[in-house]
């Protein structure tokens, strides 16, 4: 079993496993970071043409900028998470909020691109160690399984709400302050939780840990960051030889890694863990959800901005009232999971999210607003009911001592899901945009961005019109994810007959 100390030990006898306001305080402190985490992904969307114009990189910079966050958090996740199980999870919160609120001064006052872009790669070392030991805490900190539940709700909730509100917040922000008052509000969570994370957090690692396997940390890092950096680039540029070389690179390096982890005796990643049906299926269902959200956000932003010609500012705000579905959904799945299978309700879950999905697919170009956001609530209802089951079902199957690498591996096939449906959703949609421009001209071939720039009158209402053919054929593609997932939640997370509420077995 694990080892925990600080104010939350000692607690073993069956009448104390319930926790108090102590532990529900230690929740929101936790809920913090990881709301900033998640906005950080999406901060700069409003940020870059500021910074554009105060530091002038050059196009390539300006996409490091805004990918190397995101790129090195995946990466590192894994090595995070199984080093917060060895160190202590408790430290490893405290340095990263301490990495992340120095990096977020230097992001703040950064004066040149290059600077701007390693300032960056730092937040995401920060978020790295953050988000896997926030919710491999929560493992410890909810003992009854309820409770548990409600607190696993609360940290996916969160989680999906941070990636919207990160334009809200930089748009509010920017009206009145500079581009680096975006990082600057990092600040004084961090400052809070450096504060109130020995006070409230148990600190919790293996009672004796095995040496850290620096090679296996490697070699995972070498293998993700080339997989997802290649599949973004495939979603951005079409199938050219340098990111398929970059991907078949990756795969190969992560079958070392696999290889690696089979043949050791404390590996970073229980391989026996994942082929257990509750937490393997839990994070292939993850990553289906992710692929779907992310592949679908891309569409839906550029709909609202340059169809419906929404300001960047009222699109972000408009694109909050789909989150409220997550509001909804997430208690109404704890509620139901309580009752009924849990395997089943995450399966009704991701059945709503397949119809919300498929309602987007009758969106047009003079669809009334109404209609295109309550499609959104109706899918993010479902799909975040699903997600927070799932994450709370592979937390649950997972050892209490392994509870960081587990919440790792199941946050990075969230990263990898994303990048997925990036590229699959985005090449499906691009594809059906660019077949419905094919005698227009060039530059309005490409992208819709490219058709508002050079085109006008019939022209652009053409582009606009191909442009919605390509998320409805999208979102009917996201429906069919949502499918899959629903399929796979029946066969794999249903509970045997006989065998409780949760799968546990292979």
């Amino acid at each position: 079993m694990d080892t925990t100390t600080g104010p939350l030990a000692g607690r073993t006898d069956p009448a104390a496993r319930r926790a108090g306001r102590r532990e529900w305080t230690a929740l929101a402190v936790l809920m913090l970071p990881l709301l900033l985490v998640s906005m950080d992904v999406s901060v700069l969307y409003f940020a870059i043409p500021f910074i554009s114009e105060d530091l002038a990189p050059s196009s390539t910079q300006q996409l490091w900028i805004l990918d190397m966050y995101g790129f090195v958090l995946a990466g590192l996740l894994i090595t995070m998470g199984a080093l917060g199980d060895r160190i202590g999870r408790r430290r490893l919160v405290l340095a990263g909020a301490g990495v992340f609120g120095l990096a977020s001064v230097a992001a703040a006052y950064a004066d040149s691109p290059q600077l701007l872009i390693a300032v960056r790669a730092l937040l995401g070392v920060g978020g790295a160690a953050l988000m896997p030991s926030t919710l491999a805490l929560i493992r410890n900190l909810f003992h009854d399984e309820k409770q548990r539940a409600t607190a696993v709700t609360a940290w996916t909730g969160v989680m999906t709400a941070g990636i919207s509100f990160g334009p809200v917040v930089s748009g509010a922000l920017l009206e009145r302050f500079w581009w680096g008052s975006v990082f600057l509000v990092n600040l004084p969570a961090m400052l809070l939780l450096l504060i109130l994370a020995p006070l409230l957090l148990p600190e919790v690692k293996h009672p004796s840990p095995s040496r850290f396997d620096w090679p296996s940390a490697v070699l995972s890092l070498a293998g993700l960051l080339p997989v997802i950096q290649g599949v973004k680039e495939l979603a951005r540029d079409g199938v050219k030889l340098p990111p398929v070389l970059m991907i078949t690179a990756g795969f190969g390096l992560l079958y070392v890694f696999i290889r690696r982890q089979s043949r050791l005796a404390h590996p970073l990643v229980d391989l026996e863990l994942l082929r257990r049906r509750s937490y393997g299926g839990a994070v292939l269902a993850n990553l289906f959800a992710i692929a779907a959200t992310i592949g679908m956000a891309v569409f839906l932003t550029q709909y609202l901005q340059s169809v419906l010609g929404k300001s960047p500012f009222e699109a972000a705000l408009w694109s909050l009232v789909p989150a409220t579905g997550a509001f909804v959904g997430a208690p109404a799945g704890a509620v139901l999971a309580r009752r009924f299978d849990r395997g089943a309700v995450m399966a009704g879950g991701f059945g709503v999210s397949a119809c919300g999905f498929g309602a987007l697919a009758w969106v047009r170009t003079d669809s009334p607003l109404w209609f295109t956001l309550a499609a959104c609530a109706v899918y993010t209802s479902g799909l975040v009911a699903a997600m927070a089951l799932a994450n709370e079902l592979a937390l649950g199957a997972a050892p209490p001592e392994r509870a960081g690498s587990a919440a790792a591996v199941l946050e990075s096939g969230q990263e990898l899901g994303g990048a997925l449906g990036m590229a699959v959703l985005g090449s499906v949609g691009a594809a059906v945009y660019r077949h419905g421009m094919a005698d227009a001209p060039a530059a309005a071939r490409e992208t819709l961005g490219g058709a508002v720039a050079s085109v006008h009158g019939d022209a652009l209402d053409a582009a606009f019109t191909a442009f919605t053919r390509g998320l409805d054929v999208s979102a009917l593609g996201a429906a069919l994810l949502m499918a899959g997932a629903a399929l796979l939640a029946l066969t794999l997370l249903r509970a045997r007959r006989g065998g409780g509420s949760a799968p546990s077995g292979r």
